[in-house]
């Protein structure tokens, strides 16, 4: 059963540093600080990655570990190569999201990986960090379920 493994916050920049529970807002996790430029908004409130994507990305040497890339939620368990843009995931009780792109690779992961694409999404599907719209708000804590809905 797929569930949340770390929740990720920063005032901005990387990496984003572990939380035990965030409120989810239409806009952002907890405390989050985005640059509006480039991240955040209502169509990427919400930046998700895969432990094992994580664990996978550290047996072939890059330097990465869970926020590292930016993401507010770290998920375990959940089957990444069936996310698409569309996919709605609940997680815990009450929080809705829906996927709504999947993050451009930048400058910005070097310190964490020796070729930032390998987290693209078009040149290795289902490695990529997928952006979420939040439907529901509410509060997430660490250890939640997290299920495709549809």
């Amino acid at each position: 059963m797929a569930h949340l493994f770390q929740i990720n916050i920063s005032p901005g920049g990387l990496p984003k540093l572990p939380i035990t529970e965030a409120f989810v807002s239409e806009t952002k996790v907890g405390e989050d600080g985005h640059n509006y430029k480039g991240h955040g908004g209502p169509n990427a409130a919400v930046c998700l990655f895969s432990l094992e994507r994580v664990l996978a990305l550290q047996s072939q040497g890059h330097p990465v570990f869970p926020g590292a890339l930016g993401e507010n939620l770290t998920i375990s368990w959940l089957e990444w190569e069936k996310l698409q843009a569309g996919t709605k995931l609940q997680v815990g009780e009450v929080v809705l999201l829906e996927i709504t792109s999947f993050a451009t690779p930048c400058a910005k992961l070097q310190p964490f990986l020796t070729d930032i694409m390998a987290v693209s999404q078009e040149q290795r599907p289902g490695w990529g960090r997928p952006y979420c719209k939040v439907l529901q708000t509410g509060t997430v804590r660490i250890g939640d379920v997290v299920s495709i809905i549809a």
